[in-house]
């Protein structure tokens, strides 16, 4: 209480306005009652649990603004809704509850607020009540108007504030059980410092995002509840995602904006983990967990058992559905609140996520509701002369050994062909190889035109109807299997199937962040992916991965097996490449060409030390031969070197045919990584998984592909 004194002292002392004593001074408090006193700017906060405690954040500016003007409006409160946050929450004025639109999420507390104090654990301030802080000012008023201060208030919670002048202002929290000792409230607890006004406290405070969208991109997540190392959901993620997209949008389309080309693009989050988890499979797993290493094992089912789920048929289905139904549910709405919005639709997906949304694309049907006349590209290109025998199909299939088992039943090629899963099950055929020979009878009939009896109809040429399996059966193109749609599986000898809901609009653009798409797809047979095929509903697809992921896996060498080739490096966001990276080039180059001047060198003393004598006659009859040999000599490995450069630069300016599936550009983009990572890559491999939410490489990647697809590009263009 001493220091508060001291202050207090030093302000009054400092303070050059005159003594109330005289009566030249009330005179003067009269005539400038009205100019001292300024009514504070009010501005809305929303309350949110961060880390299990209250954490108040403004609105921006904008949203500030209009929620001031919708209370200001005179017409109530009850009944009104405001959109805040670029329409993602609602605002219900008269219950001050903040609400998520696209998804579910806790209802938040919403205040108006002019009146602070700072926290007890951290220096962050927290907002009075509304009616207290109506107190509040209405006090402050009359101290400022008759200069009267050291005034005194107790608050709801019996807490004392004392506002000594109009710089000092205190809040002292009582302590428990220190009036047993007889001291007053104002000798109590450490005091807080109070403020008047946002203006008066440290906090940021943003401007508002811009109206219009440009473009709508779904982000579907990867296994497990939380998508960073911080342990946040997919929706904190996004928010992160966002944010950085629209501070790049200002540094690097500025012209645009400027220009009023573009406004934004819209981010919202697709969550299938609850909905799954929400089945009972936490039940059932629970009773057959063991108790030891509690955490790790409700980790390991709340986590990874997610990768297992999606090869469950049942949990498959469930997964397939929740997020196709989710999508065309947001985009309905999305629509409804947003009129107006022309754009386009992309999607997105992190590890698992990704895997799930190639599944679904892959599965589409084109407009004519025909998705087979989307796979023309894939059909098998059979030989129409000689029918190849039985043996000769078993070789193609690799599967030469089980030539005896047929001979040995009977079965030529005719009854082969009318065998079904449970007849090749019967005499001895392992699930791997029945299901190679009754795809490849089944695809080879089709396009030959026959048809046969099967448990289930024929879906087309060479791939099976997108509702009937779960992910694809592979199919043979020659010497590959095309990208086919899923596997099927086998449960108490019944195939089970999966169902494909369709979307409800045409993504332009499939990202794909950190995925195993490719090591599935060998998972599940493919050999090679046929670089005539493509989405039927999706034109593009990029494979984004950091470098030292270890769920990544590469598409381009699907495409292209036969050809080794770097994947594209996405440049840094400031422009050209890293400076480490570009020391190690530098460095492996210089080591490469003092390798090959070094080697060169020892080539040609060898040479010349090997090289027998000529006679000392010979040579003095033909000096200009002796003269001529070292320079033919010289001349020859120059040749080899011009050659050998002539073929680099071709190699160089030849262009990698990567297939249609992003419409004839790269697949693969990886992202440069940073120094500190690049001393021990297994020391940042995990967080190198979960990079790409705050990754401004990835979203400028996102943005550029996503603004080019309407004609807009970067402001200048990055090397």
């Amino acid at each position: 209480m001493s220091s508060v004194q001291s202050q207090q002292e030093q302000l009054s002392q400092s303070d050059p306005s005159p003594s109330p004593n005289s009566c030249s001074s009330f005179e003067l408090i009269d005539m400038d009652a009205g100019s001292l006193y300024e009514p504070v700017s009010p501005h809305w906060f929303y309350c949110k649990i961060i880390d299990s405690k209250e954490t108040w954040i403004p609105f921006n500016s904008e949203d500030s603004q209009q929620l001031e003007e919708a209370y200001s409006s005179g017409k109530g409160c009850n009944g009104r809704v405001v959109p805040t946050d670029g329409g993602r929450y609602d605002v219900h004025l008269g219950e001050r509850m903040r609400y998520a639109v696209y998804w579910d999420e806790l209802a938040s507390e919403v205040r108006r607020c002019t009146w602070f104090y700072k926290g007890d654990k951290d220096n962050k301030y927290v907002p009075y009540s509304e009616s207290f802080s109506q107190v509040l000012e209405e006090t402050y008023m009359l101290a400022v108007t008759l200069d009267e201060w050291k005034k005194k208030l107790e608050s709801p919670n019996r807490e004392i504030i004392i506002l000594h002048n109009p710089k000092l202002m205190v809040h002292y929290q009582p302590v428990a059980g220190s009036d047993d000792w007889g001291s007053t409230p104002t000798e109590q607890g450490r005091p807080r410092t109070v403020k008047r006004g946002v203006e008066n406290i440290s906090v940021d405070i943003h401007c508002g995002e811009p109206l219009q969208i440009d473009h709508l991109v779904f982000v579907v997540h990867g296994i497990g509840p939380a998508c960073d190392l911080r342990f946040r959901s997919i929706v904190q993620c996004v928010n992160d995602f966002r944010s950085v997209s629209l501070n790049l949008l200002q540094t690097h389309f500025k012209k645009a904006q400027e220009n009023q080309q573009i406004g934004r693009v819209e981010f919202l989050p697709v969550n299938w983990h609850s909905p799954l988890h929400s089945t009972g499979v936490d039940v059932d797993l629970q009773r057959i967990t063991l108790p030891s290493i509690n955490r790790l094992r409700h980790f390991t089912n709340d986590t990874i058992l997610d990768v297992f789920f999606y090869n469950s048929p049942t949990y498959c289905q469930t997964i397939v559905d929740t997020v196709a139904s989710e999508m065309n549910r947001i985009y309905t709405l999305f629509l409804q609140r947003n009129p107006d919005f022309k754009g386009g639709v992309s999607i997105a997906g992190h590890s698992l996520g990704s895997l799930i949304l190639f599944d679904i694309l892959t599965n589409q049907k084109d407009s004519l509701g025909d998705i087979d006349s989307e796979k023309d590209s894939l059909n098998i290109v059979m030989d129409q002369g000689d029918t190849p025998t039985l043996e000769e199909d078993l070789k193609k299939l690799q599967l030469s050994e089980f030539f005896d088992i047929f001979e040995k039943e009977k079965v030529d090629k005719e009854a082969l062909a009318l065998c079904t899963d449970r007849d090749l099950q019967e005499i001895g055929i392992p699930l791997g190889p029945r299901k190679k020979i009754l795809n490849y009878f089944s695809t080879r009939k089709n396009s030959m035109g026959i048809k046969r009896p099967a448990p289930q109809p024929a879906s087309g040429a060479n791939i099976p109807k997108e509702s009937e399996f779960c992910s694809s059966s592979n199919t043979r193109n020659g010497d590959y299997l095309d990208v086919g749609i899923g596997q099927m599986l086998l449960f108490s000898s019944f195939e089970v199937s999966v169902k494909y809901p369709r979307l409800i609009y045409k993504p332009e653009i499939f990202f794909a962040f950190g995925s195993p798409i490719g090591m599935f797809l060998t998972v599940r047979g493919l050999k090679r992916i046929d670089p005539n095929y493509r989405f039927p509903t999706c034109k593009g697809f990029f494979n984004i991965y950091h470098p030292f992921d270890p769920v990544a896996y590469r598409i381009e060498p699907m495409v292209v097996p036969g050809v080794e080739f770097e994947p594209m490096l996405i440049p840094h966001h400031k422009g050209r490449k890293r400076m480490h990276l570009e020391l190690r080039e530098g460095l492996t180059r210089m080591s490469m060409d003092l390798k090959n001047n070094l080697l060169g060198s020892l080539r040609m003393a060898w040479k010349s030390f090997t090289r027998a004598p000529y006679p000392a006659l010979q040579a003095s009859e033909t000096p200009e031969e002796t003269e001529a040999e070292p320079e033919s000599t010289s001349e020859k490995p120059s040749d080899v070197n011009t050659e050998e450069t002539s073929v680099a630069v071709k190699e160089e300016v030849l262009p990698i045919n990567v297939g249609m599936l992003n419409g004839g550009q790269r697949i693969d983009y990886v992202l440069q990584e940073k120094p500190i990572e690049s001393f021990n890559e297994y020391l940042f491999a995990l967080q190198s998984h979960l990079c790409y939410w705050e990754s401004e490489d990835t979203v400028l990647l996102v943005l550029k592909e996503i603004y080019q697809t309407q004609g807009i590009f970067l402001d200048q263009p990055l090397q």
